[in-house]
């Protein structure tokens, strides 16, 4: 079957809505917790990974993908870890790119296998993708991701332009200390590109020990005003259904946006959830409410009904909102490449 042919599923027979009265339409599924980079923001240098299984197969992500799909969500974006280092993954990114009810299927990626697999994701129906890129320096992107090849990744970011997605953004980091000397520089990169690019306060998650999160926190507003002294920027509607507020400059198409779960907590509306490499449904990022999807999966397999009952069932566990606090040590013990980024 071509990968752009349409599977047939049931029509969505429920949706999913938690007891706040939001509408869960966007899932964020990990497909690994394996990397070859080690962010320091995301890992710390020495990291155990799970055997393979503890993990869910691809045939179980393909069918947790379907079941969502069928309960309303609109949305899926293939996280890790680095989700495209994982054996065989273009099968099921070609399996959820296939489900009839899906209107996005989207990747966030470090753009380090972007120059070997641009097009096929392209043809599997990813229609956008978010890539990392927290400094333009060769030198100091090693320091910040431990292992990572600067030139790879922009070689990467250039293959992935010409493969036709239709949104591409960059997501940066910004460290006090670290990158806060690049805010300009990397706005300057994604206008000459003419891609999107959002800046992201730094999450609190795993115990890491490359630096203070509480001296390196770099808040969102910090970073508007820096940018507003070389490009005012004026607040657009535009959303693409995840957390990022935009700006949009007058001289230019690339959308700023800025993911501010500390300064401007952004909870009161949220649509999402996350599945994590381990098959947990993960109902809050700052929160350790889940539900073991995999071994419902192990326990009843086949029992599709079930799986989707008890997912129904989980949005009741969804908490309001998350208590982030930068001058605290993390409350939540996991790093961002169990979560999925």
């Amino acid at each position: 079957m071509n990968s752009r042919e349409k599977i047939e599923t049931a029509q969505p027979s429920a949706t999913l809505i938690d007891k706040f009265g939001r509408q869960v339409t966007y899932v964020r599924i990990s497909v690994t917790d394996r990397c070859d980079f080690r962010c320091v923001y995301c890992m710390d240098e020495e990291m155990s990974f799970l055997p393979r299984a503890d993990i869910l197969t691809l045939e179980e992500i393909g069918l947790i993908a379907r079941v969502f799909s069928e309960l309303g969500v609109s949305k899926i974006r293939l996280t890790g870890g680095e989700p495209l280092i994982r054996n065989n993954v273009m099968s099921v990114i070609e399996e959820i790119g296939a489900l009839p009810d899906l209107n996005e299927l989207v990747l966030t990626t470090n753009g380090s296998q972007l120059t070997k697999l641009s097009k096929g994701l392209v043809s599997a129906g990813v229609r956008r993708i978010n890539i990392s890129l927290d400094s333009l320096k060769s030198e100091r992107f090693r320091q910040l991701t431990r292992t990572g090849n600067l030139e790879t990744v922009l070689k990467g970011i250039d293959e992935a332009i010409t493969a036709g997605f239709s949104r591409i953004k960059l997501n940066a980091v910004i460290l006090k200390g670290r990158n806060d000397d690049e805010i300009i520089d990397l706005v300057n990169f994604a206008r000459d590109k003419k891609i999107d690019i959002s800046f992201i306060e730094e999450m609190p998650l795993g115990d890491i020990s490359s630096h203070d999160r509480g001296e390196s926190y770099c808040s969102s507003d910090e970073i508007l005003t820096t940018i507003s002294k070389v490009y005012p920027l004026t607040p657009i509607s535009d959303s693409t259904g995840g957390p990022s507020k935009y700006y949009g400059m007058t001289d230019s198409s690339s959308r700023i946006g800025f993911i501010s779960p500390h300064s401007h907590n952004f909870c009161g509306d949220c649509n999402r959830v996350r599945v994590t490499v381990e098959g947990r449904l993960l109902l809050c990022l700052g929160n350790e409410h889940s539900v073991d999807l995999k071994g419902v999966l192990r326990s009843h397999p086949g029992d599709v009904e079930r799986l989707k009952q008890v997912i129904i069932d989980a949005m009741d566990l969804k908490p309001e909102r998350h208590y982030f606090d930068n001058n605290e040590d993390p409350q939540i013990l996991r790093f961002m490449n169990m979560t999925g980024g």
